[in-house]
Parts: structure tokens; sequence; C-alpha cells
């Protein structure tokens, strides 16, 4: 019968040990990468939002720009 051949313990707890990490890393980037696709559908959300507001905006005051830090207004001028 042939001598089972062996890596040494040390070696084996290294090995098992870095493949540990590297478990935990895809697991992280899976958790980043779920967290990324839940943000840009907020951030879709949002922009839609943003959208609505202006259209409502225009409508009511016309093309103009509005300074975000008081409210004040400013029309805004046709290049013809």
């Amino acid at each position: 019968m042939a001598k089972v051949q062996k890596i040494t313990e040390d070696e084996l707890n290294g090995i098992v040990a870095e493949q540990k990490e590297v478990n935990t890393i895809l697991n992280q980037l899976g958790l980043l990468e779920s967290n990324k696709h839940v943000l840009l559908h907020k951030l879709d959300e949002v922009n839609r939002r943003v959208e609505k507001t202006k259209s409502i905006l225009e409508d009511k005051y016309g093309a103009v720009n509005i300074n975000l830090e008081d409210g004040v207004y400013t029309k805004i001028e046709d290049k013809e």
C-alpha cells in the first residue's frame, strides 16, 4: 500500500486561512454590489423627482436659473 503524502500542518493552515480570506473578500464584494444596485435605483428615483420638480417650476416661472442657497431666480434669456 502506498504511503499517504501530505503537506505540513503549517502549510495546510496557511492555505486554509488564505482561502477563508478570499471567501470573506468575495462575500464583501457581493454585498457592495448589492448595495450599489439599491443605491442606483434610489438615485434614479430621486432624479425622476428632480425632473418632475423642474417641470413644475418651469411651468410656474418659465425658464429660470435658481440659486439653491436663497431661492432667488433669474430668467434665462433666449440667445436669438
